[in-house]
């Protein structure tokens, strides 16, 4: 694995960051099913604790994982800690310890302590990464998948999900390629129970979804391997994104 010494290092901070607190460090995204692209892909991360941990331990975790960011793919790390009681039994929306993306950074480095304060909260993302955990996720530290996790309500997984498609006909004039197959691995999952990549999603919306859109499934689907910026024409964009989000609400009404 590319960057296996960089998850070998994430892995061991945590041990000597939250030593006893620490209940294991799971690997979940396209890293773990296997459609890691380095120039499109993330890594994702979640670390599960017993017990709160204090901020002096979130500026140490911290400033372990933004030097380990130099070191990622482009898109970075995306790490969240949670505690083990909102793994088993499920919480919706799941409350987190800590979160880092590349996207908080700046707020991170202007303002360190602000940051280990108030970067906390309930985030229905995780839903969504428990679900792909259960399904795919690879245990990097501690205790095994089904000892930690329980598994996702569907309706909650429906409702994380439905939260990143929602404003498709606004949001693919800003991501077309994320937004187009973010739209067909949620409708592959409403339709035929399926837990995808983006990658595959895109194979799978060739197949499934109306002849006229292939094309717009396809230079997505493309543009995604080549590592490529993906245009699209505004009118058939949203009109795209329009029809995709009204087959979402149907199959999520059945």
């Amino acid at each position: 694995m590319q960057y296996q010494n960089l998850l070998n290092t994430i892995t061991k901070q945590c041990s000597v960051i939250f030593s006893s607190n620490l209940v294991g460090v799971y690997l979940h995204g396209s890293m773990a099913m296997g459609c890691f692209n380095p120039d499109k892909s993330d890594i994702d991360l979640i670390i599960v604790i017993k017990e709160s941990i204090s901020n002096m331990q979130k500026l140490a975790f911290m400033k372990c994982i933004v030097d380990c960011n130099k070191k990622a793919p482009a898109k970075g790390l995306e790490i969240s800690i949670v505690k083990r009681k909102y793994c088993n039994p499920f919480l919706y929306p799941t409350p987190f310890e800590l979160h880092f993306s590349p996207a908080h950074l700046k707020w991170f480095q202007d303002a360190p302590q602000d940051y280990v304060e108030n970067m906390k909260g309930e985030d229905k993302d995780l839903a969504a990464h428990f679900t792909i955990i259960h399904k795919y996720g690879i245990t990097l530290y501690g205790e095994t998948i089904e000892k930690v996790f329980a598994p996702v309500p569907r309706e909650d997984y429906i409702d994380s999900i439905y939260k990143d498609i929602e404003n498709a006909d606004q949001d693919i004039m800003e991501e077309p390629m994320y937004i187009t197959l973010n739209l067909c691995r949620v409708l592959a999952f409403l339709k035929d129970g399926l837990y995808l990549s983006k990658e595959e999603g895109g194979k799978w919306g060739m197949e499934h979804l109306p002849v006229q859109y292939r094309p717009i499934i396809l230079n997505a689907a493309e543009c995604y391997a080549a590592d490529q910026d993906m245009e699209i024409e505004g009118q058939a964009g949203r009109q795209f994104a329009r029809e995709m989000i009204n087959l979402v609400k149907h199959f999520m009404k059945s």
